[in-house]
């Protein structure tokens, strides 16, 4: 397995890969190399050191700077994330309030100490925004995101996620967050998050408002959010 991943990260560096979303290698095979269970479990022997090792093993996914990969099977972008909320929502993988087998196999494994040091570490990163929405839904995402749909009863996404869509505590930041993944979320919400209908978390915040949302809003909102810093 570990050949494997070097030869991911290999390939990862080619002109082949920098291809980006029409890349002839779909990010799902590397999704499936990062759920090989036993693989997160073995990263973790040790401080410091696998700290490193294991952040090395988030950027086969996750991407070198943590900006996601934009790509057949979007990967979400964890740089400048909140510390508070990638630790409830790793411990929610791990729990299965949160489905995803491939971030259970990763997060099943790991201890509190090496979730916070990953949680701190994605916090300090910054790089560029991916972008990737359609700049003409742009203006009606960013209606949305400041001022909610009041004629639906649909509250401003600001008014939690703050004004420049950084979060705060256990309200992630979406700025600059993946197109693509940010409307696959919002459209399956209620088939990924709060799974454990009697441990409500913060999930069940976003339930009524993602359930709101028509296609149209989703994607405006999305296409708004990849391009913020």
């Amino acid at each position: 397995m570990d050949a494997e991943i070097t030869r991911l990260k290999s390939y990862r560096s080619s002109a082949a890969f920098r291809l980006g979303p029409r890349s002839v290698l779909p990010a799902i095979v590397i999704a499936a190399l990062c759920a090989v269970p036993g693989r997160a479990g073995a990263m973790e022997r040790g401080p410091r050191g696998d700290v490193q090792a294991k952040l090395g093993y988030c950027m086969d996914c996750h991407g070198l700077s943590a900006e996601g990969y934009h790509g057949y099977y979007p990967i979400p972008r964890l740089a400048g994330q909140q510390p508070e909320y990638l630790e409830n929502q790793l411990r929610a993988f791990a729990e299965h309030r949160r489905t995803n087998n491939i971030m259970f196999n990763v997060a099943h494994s790991l201890s509190p100490s090496m979730v916070a040091s990953l949680a701190a570490h994605f916090k300090g990163l910054n790089p560029g925004p991916i972008g990737g929405g359609p700049h003409d839904r742009v203006g009606q995402g960013r209606a949305i995101f400041q001022d909610g749909v009041p004629d639906s009863n649909i509250a401003a996404c600001s008014a939690c996620h703050g004004p420049e869509a950084t979060g705060y505590g256990e309200i992630p930041r979406l700025a600059g967050q993946l197109y693509p993944y940010l409307i696959n979320k919002l459209t399956n919400w209620d088939k990924e998050r709060g799974q454990i209908r009697s441990r409500p978390d913060t999930s069940a915040i976003m339930s009524p408002i993602a359930h709101s949302l028509n296609r149209s809003q989703i994607e405006a909102v999305a296409a708004y959010l990849s391009y913020q810093r």
